[in-house]
């Protein structure tokens, strides 16, 4: 069977990614992650099939011992926005620090491993008219915190591995009240995203397809389905998740510069790997579904939204 190894699995996306590996039932997977409660909570039932590991990105001991067996990686443990920008210091050693130390070792001990990198939109910068694609130049803020190491990282990749290949995320929908911030777009922006869902069976697929993916970079959106303004989206999370503390904090402590952007070129990636299976639609109906049929919090919040 062939070994994969997936860094922040406990993750929004690295969760989805454990399922669809075994679903498949062909591989031999390890799950990296950071020791916390949280952590052991989400890995637990994956326990009995797939073999996980808490440990850092940064500690070359514990990545070396595992790096040397795999044939790939699907590197996605990262710190993301806003914490991102806010330490310059924490994403500096975990996005780029920790990335660089996965290309070393696999440069050295395992060169023929195919690395799939989960880089983000963010790189592009701001852009005007909103409208990207690979060959976009970037246009990073001094800010610009994620960006710029999801940058350096992506560069680092490029020069020093043979096998590779680069996934440019959009925002990812999930659940905003136990995973990823949702709330960081100004009303304006008109973007294209993807869900968790199809974010996770991309890189699944991409391994089924890896001659076809190797040293390349791609976007990866939901298509014409899959776009969207922060207003609409916003209103939506609204009605659905009501007031939270992610929103609060958003709406009273972050500066609203993250820019999002229509891909040009993202459906050339779902035409090789047939990915996508969701949309805004299926994504909120299926997140309807698991809520409480009474939320206090939903209940405070409708009457605000029907008046905007």
């Amino acid at each position: 069977m062939k070994k994969i190894l997936v860094t922040g699995a406990a993750g929004t996306i690295g969760r989805s990614v454990l399922k669809y590996l075994l679903s498949e039932g062909k591989y031999e997977i390890t799950a990296l992650d950071l020791k916390s409660r949280t952590n052991n909570r989400k890995l637990r039932k994956y326990k009995k099939r797939v073999k996980v590991v808490f440990g850092d990105v940064t500690d070359s001991l514990v990545l070396e011992n595992i790096l040397k067996e795999m044939d790939y990686v699907i590197h996605l443990a990262g710190v993301t926005p806003p914490l991102a920008d806010l330490n310059d210091r924490l994403t500096y050693e975990v996005d780029f620090k920790g990335t660089e130390n996965i290309v070393r070792i696999l440069n050295f001990y395992n060169p023929n491993c195919h690395l799939l990198y989960a880089s983000s939109a963010s790189v592009y910068g701001k852009q005007d008219g909103g409208e990207v694609s690979v060959s976009t130049k970037p246009n990073l803020s001094k800010n610009d915190i994620y960006g710029k190491y999801k940058l350096d990282s992506e560069e680092i990749i490029k020069k020093k591995l043979t096998n590779y290949s680069i996934y440019r995320l959009p925002i990812v929908l999930c659940n905003p009240i136990n995973d990823n911030y949702l709330y960081i777009y100004d009303n304006d922006t008109k973007f294209e995203v993807t869900t968790d869902y199809d974010a996770a069976y991309m890189f699944v697929k991409a391994i089924d397809r890896i001659d076809k993916v190797n040293k390349k970079t791609f976007n990866v959106g939901g298509g014409k389905y899959s776009i969207t303004t922060g207003k609409e989206l916003n209103t939506e999370l609204l009605k659905t998740f009501g007031y939270n503390s992610k929103y609060l904090k958003c709406k009273l402590f972050i500066d609203k510069t993250y820019y999002g952007y229509i891909f040009k070129d993202s459906d050339k990636l779902d035409e090789l790997l047939n990915y996508r299976n969701d949309s805004i639609a299926s994504y909120f109906l299926r997140i309807k579904r698991k809520q409480k049929k009474f939320s206090l919090r939903r209940l405070v919040v409708n009457p605000f939204i029907r008046k905007k």
